[in-house]
């Protein structure tokens, strides 16, 4: 080569991928940590009370400080993992809530406890969206995606279930701090997996800009909503204590919508909801929350305030129905191959709204095992395994990869804020009964049973599912 040539520029090699066995494991494991440091610490809220001191007022802010973090930071967390790259956001959400997690079970009073719940929630908040775009990015739309949605569906499921068996265990044989300091050494161990062998996924040179007026407005709009819908338990929807968070928070999600439309670099791309599949799976899915948080919720007061079941035998009562997500959300794949995703989706919903109305009629004040929880238990979650893999692919289709973030935090705020109306609306239908413990319940998984099979007839609005190669 002579000196007048020039070298051809030197063009880098893309960076490698990540695994797929990798980001599969990451996000099943981030999303189990997530979903059971939900329902775990309820048992452990006693212990608490008489190990901090507690009053009724600050186990109340035990629960809800995890529970506004999450769901006010979640939009903001799923946008950050587009536009930082999913590794370095796995593992900052990691970080986050393995830290608070030893700073909770290490607490000496009651505010330095709700500080580490709250701080968990921050961190569950960056982590959730995350574990389902690191799934949707890796995964190229077919059946590989709708298997390793299914796995992400049907573990994620299995750490609300296992909440009640492991706060017991915990609680029973070591003590309440370990509820939290069980995230420590699990953590630690995934942050090695994640720092190994996920990949950046997003080059940051171009100084990514994140949306920060629609950050803050979206963060407390859908905090001070959340907000509003616990006070309606012990205020009703009318009250000043009720109305003015609903009120605050909705006008701050019409304000973020306003900014969004303006804004260059959006924090949510309000073109997501042309895609039919992104808007119509997402309502579906929060429609159906509506009733499927009655599974969980509602069975376990039964079990422990009309059955005098202990923490642990109701932990392992639920074994049946933890198979069952997981069968049902394992099936999924295989039938969406032969059949009309629509019709696998509408019929999980019609099987978990059976199963619903099924547990209403059983459900009575001498009730047993065998013959009130097994049977419509299974139902149940068969049905809600066959309806929410499908669900999820839905409202994923169609974004682009550098979007997959965004969705996922919609997809994640949706499951949230849908749990969070249904516990009010079925937790008020309960409360008809009076006394009547056992009633209460009954009327609940009715109502359940009727929102699941509107909820079901949303699917019809999906699009057609292109078929799977």
């Amino acid at each position: 080569m002579t000196t007048a040539q020039k070298a051809p520029p030197h063009k880098a090699a893309p960076a490698p991928a990540t695994p797929a066995w990798a980001a599969l494991l990451a996000a099943s494991i981030g999303q189990f940590l997530v979903v059971l440091d939900i329902s775990v610490v309820n048992v452990a809220l006693p212990g608490m009370r008489s190990g901090l001191g507690l009053g009724a007022t600050g186990l109340q802010w035990v629960v809800n400080a995890y529970s506004l973090a999450f769901a006010g930071f979640l939009l903001l967390g799923g946008r950050a993992a587009d536009l930082f790259g999913r590794k370095r956001i796995f593992i900052a959400g990691l970080g986050v809530f393995t830290v608070a997690s030893l700073a909770g079970g290490l607490a000496q009073d009651a505010g330095t406890l709700i500080a580490a719940r709250a701080a968990q929630g921050l961190g569950a908040a960056i982590l959730a969206p995350v574990t389902l775009s690191l799934i949707t990015s890796t995964f190229p739309a077919g059946p590989a995606r709708t298997r390793a949605i299914a796995t992400w569906t049907a573990v994620g499921t299995a750490g609300g279930a296992a909440g009640g068996l492991v706060g017991g265990l915990l609680t029973d044989y070591l003590d309440w701090r370990w509820v939290l300091l069980i995230n420590v050494p699990i953590g630690i161990a995934v942050t090695a997996v994640a720092a190994v062998w996920l990949r950046g996924g997003r080059d940051t040179t171009g100084r990514p800009r994140l949306d920060v007026p629609g950050a803050v407005l979206v963060t407390a709009g859908v905090a001070l909503l959340n907000f509003g819908i616990t006070r309606t338990e012990t205020y009703g929807w009318t009250s000043a204590d009720s109305l003015v968070p609903l009120v605050a928070g909705l006008a701050a999600l019409a304000a973020f919508v306003a900014v969004e439309a303006r804004t260059a670099q959006p924090l949510v791309p309000l073109r997501l909801f042309r895609l039919r599949s992104v808007a119509v799976g997402n309502l579906a899915t929060m429609v159906s929350m509506l009733g499927g948080f009655a599974l969980w919720y509602f069975l376990s007061l039964y079990m422990q305030n009309v059955l005098h079941y202990s923490a642990v035998r109701t932990g392992l009562s639920f074994l049946p129905h933890t198979i069952g997500i997981i069968i049902g959300s394992k099936l999924a794949p295989t039938l969406m191959n032969r059949m009309d995703a629509r019709l696998l989706a509408a019929f999980g919903g019609l099987l978990a709204a059976g199963g619903f109305a099924w547990q209403s009629a059983v459900l009575h004040a001498d009730g047993t095992f065998l013959g009130s929880l097994l049977g419509p238990g299974v139902t149940m979650a068969v049905g809600f395994g066959l309806l929410m893999t499908p669900l999820v692919e839905a409202s994923t289709t169609g974004a682009s990869a550098d979007e997959a973030g965004a969705v996922a935090g919609i997809v994640n705020t949706s499951r949230t804020i849908g749990g969070a109306i249904g516990l009010t609306i079925l937790a008020t239908a309960a409360a008809k009964s009076g006394s009547d413990l056992a009633a209460g319940y009954a009327t609940a998984f009715l109502v359940a049973a009727a929102i699941t099979a509107v909820g079901t007839a949303l699917i019809a609005f999906l699009p057609r599912p292109r078929p799977q190669q």
